[in-house]
């Protein structure tokens, strides 16, 4: 077997009302509405990097220790999404009361990111990864 692309990725929610606010409202992604409130969209690009990233790693990224703290929900997956302008999105997503495990930061490879927890656990973020884009950075 041999897997070409990534044909699909989304959360399973158990409240649709929560995750739309998040996708539809604040990340502005438009989504058709099937039966029995299925939303979807083939109008996002797909992944470019499909990922198993260690809890640990993840930890570190956010809260700058190997452990994820206690008092915070264990993300199932994670996403991200490259936008346009890192401090717009960071500012909008603030002001419609997202609590924000991370702003802004550089990481060492050069990616830059805002993280939160989604209602659905996954680690979302909104990003500027150069070298996606043709810009000098590496991962």
């Amino acid at each position: 077997m041999k897997v070409l692309f990534i044909a699909g990725f989304g959360p399973i929610t158990p409240s649709i009302a929560e995750s739309r606010r998040l996708y539809q409202d604040a990340l502005g992604i438009r989504f058709k509405v099937e039966e029995g409130a299925y939303l979807h969209t083939e109008d996002v690009k797909g992944a470019n990097t499909f990922a198993v990233w260690p809890l640990a790693q993840a930890a570190e990224s956010c809260f700058g220790t190997s452990e994820w703290p206690a008092d915070t929900a264990v993300p199932h997956a994670w996403l991200e999404f490259d936008v346009d302008d890192i401090e717009a999105a960071t500012r909008e997503l603030e002001e419609q009361g997202y609590r924000l495990l991370v702003r802004n930061r550089t990481e060492p490879w050069g990616q830059v990111v805002t993280r939160l927890l989604s209602p659905e656990r996954l680690l979302v973020g909104v990003t500027v990864t150069p070298w996606m884009r043709g810009e000098s950075a590496s991962p």
